[in-house]
């Protein structure tokens, strides 16, 4: 006889052995009980969750010759049928290869046939959300007033592909994820019924690799128990087969990173490659690992949101202490954004690396959360004695090597004295501004002037469109110069000038508008 995966051969057959529903089993069962059946039920929820499973013991249950509290019998001649797949009351029908019109017009023919044994016809439409729209037209007047003794259960895992007119004409019951404690005790009923020895450790990460999933958590188990058939499954055998990765590995990756390391994660990396484990759920498992340090740096009674061992409990509040809140929400954010790119990467090693990287020189990105890491950075290297050359920026290479810490900016002095046709055309920039022709016009608008030497004019824009306009085009400060010039009566030697925003140009430049505006006052 050919094997029956887990999965199937434990397939629960009544309302008691399904396992994380309870709200949607309890409410099933009394409306058998009562007698209050619907016509049309629609299940959600993740994959995995018993969507199909609670249908076919529902169709069942409403059939079955002698019902008990925990649903059909199993027992008599209907159930068997029905279990076996030989019943005419009961048809299955997966939408994913069945969603065209024709095959809805079918099932709206047979409605109209009584069942030849049996009170219910049962269609179970599953992936209900690949009808087309023609075909969920033709089955919508007949799912608002099927016959008496027809029920259609309707089950997918996408819920908002659906039309709301679908959705107004059914029950609906929202399949939650399975929690992993209840996961590890099914799997531990199960193979205490096939004499398999198995570590709970190992149980426990198989239920959490499965995310909810009680069909991925038995399919993963089979896995692990074929590899290792006739062995004890063990955490690291389950990790070799998983191709996952041990905890200790990524405590030992996160003080490479604190340490900025960049040698030393590469060469970590280098190790989990060379062991075959696999990048994607690496990534995964590290982004958790993250996660895991925030919650325990967050709150300290978090033992059963936090899914793992007490001795791995410890040293991650332990680790915890190392780091800020900010920087552990900042690596989240940078493997968040990997496992979004690496699932269909061809080279998903060099993205990995980057990614660490990353970690370790927050001065590659641009972000608010790695500013702050630079500061940081910047601080630490200030306190062990490290300065930097005098003027130089946080984040500067100086002869090849990084800069530690930077000399205070000098803010410019105020110049002695300010030319009387620069001060005119400080005083009336908005209406010189108002003369300009578009787009020009626009990018000046958020210019600001300084003074350039003795005499000339320094138009200040930020980095962006602005500062491109007049940079890579010379003829466009040509023209404001002709502008400028017809103002002021005379030729206006004109300089461009970027910066990366108001803060760097307070540090480098005096803004004249202020100048002018308090040498107003005072005259006043």
């Amino acid at each position: 006889m050919s094997y029956t995966a887990l999965y199937r051969k434990f397939r629960p057959d009544s309302f008691a052995d399904v396992k994380g529903q309870e709200h949607i089993v309890t409410t099933l069962q009394n409306q058998i009980k009562a007698n209050r059946i619907g016509h049309a039920y629609l299940f959600t929820g993740t994959r995995g969750t018993g969507k199909t499973t609670v249908a076919k013991i529902l169709a069942r249950a409403v059939n079955c010759e002698n019902p008990t509290e925990d649903g059909p019998c199993g027992e008599c001649r209907i159930c068997k049928a029905i279990a076996s797949g030989s019943s005419m009351n009961v048809i299955e029908i997966d939408a994913a290869s069945n969603n065209g019109v024709d095959n809805i017009r079918e099932i709206v023919e047979e409605v109209s046939y009584s069942p030849a044994e049996g009170k219910y016809k049962v269609y179970i439409i599953d992936e209900v959300h690949m009808l087309s729209i023609g075909a969920f037209n033709a089955l919508l007047k007949t799912l608002e007033e099927p016959p008496a003794y027809v029920i259609f259960i309707l089950a997918t895992t996408e819920v908002h592909k659906l039309p709301i007119t679908i959705l107004s004409r059914c029950q609906r019951y929202d399949f939650k994820r399975i929690s992993i404690d209840t996961i590890v005790n099914r799997m531990q009923e199960l193979i205490d019924a096939e004499k398999v020895q198995v570590e709970e450790k190992a149980l426990r990460y198989i239920a959490k690799t499965a995310d909810g999933s009680m069909r991925d958590a038995l399919s993963l188990l089979d896995q692990c128990i074929a590899f290792h058939l006739g062995q004890e499954l063990t955490y690291d055998k389950v990790l070799d087969v998983l191709g996952a990765v041990d905890t200790e590995v990524f405590s030992r990756l996160l003080r490479c990173v604190l340490e900025r390391d960049v040698t030393g994660c590469v060469k970590l990396l280098e190790e989990i490659v060379m062991q075959g484990r696999e990048l994607v759920q690496f990534v995964t498992d590290f982004t958790w690992y993250l996660r895991n340090l925030m919650l325990v740096q967050s709150s300290d009674n978090l033992e059963d949101v936090i899914d793992m061992s007490s001795d791995n409990l410890a040293r991650l509040k332990e680790e915890a202490q190392l780091l800020e809140t900010d920087r552990i929400v900042r690596y989240i954010r940078i493997f968040s954004e990997l496992s979004g790119q690496i699932r269909y990467a061809s080279q998903k090693r060099i993205l990995v690396e980057i990614a660490l990287i990353k970690l370790c020189r927050p001065d590659m990105e641009a972000e608010r959360d790695s500013l702050l890491d630079r500061i940081r950075q910047v601080e630490d290297k200030v306190e062990n004695g490290v300065m930097a050359a005098p003027g130089v920026l946080p984040g500067a290479v100086v002869n090849g090597g990084d800069v530690a810490a930077a000399a205070p900016v000098q803010r410019p002095k105020l110049p002695k004295a300010i030319p009387d046709d620069i001060r005119a055309i400080v005083a009336k920039w908005p209406s010189i501004v108002g003369n300009a022709d578009n787009p020009m016009r626009m990018y000046l608008k958020g210019a600001r002037l300084s003074l350039d030497g003795e005499s000339g004019l320094q138009v200040v824009l930020e980095d962006g469109p602005a500062s491109d306009y007049f940079g890579r085009h010379p003829e466009n400060k040509e023209q404001l110069e002709m502008l400028l010039a017809d103002f002021a009566g005379k030729e206006v030697q004109v300089s461009i000038q970027v910066v990366n925003g108001s803060r760097e140009f307070e540090d480098r430049y005096v803004d004249l508008s202020q100048v002018i505006h308090m040498e107003i006052e005072e005259e006043d």
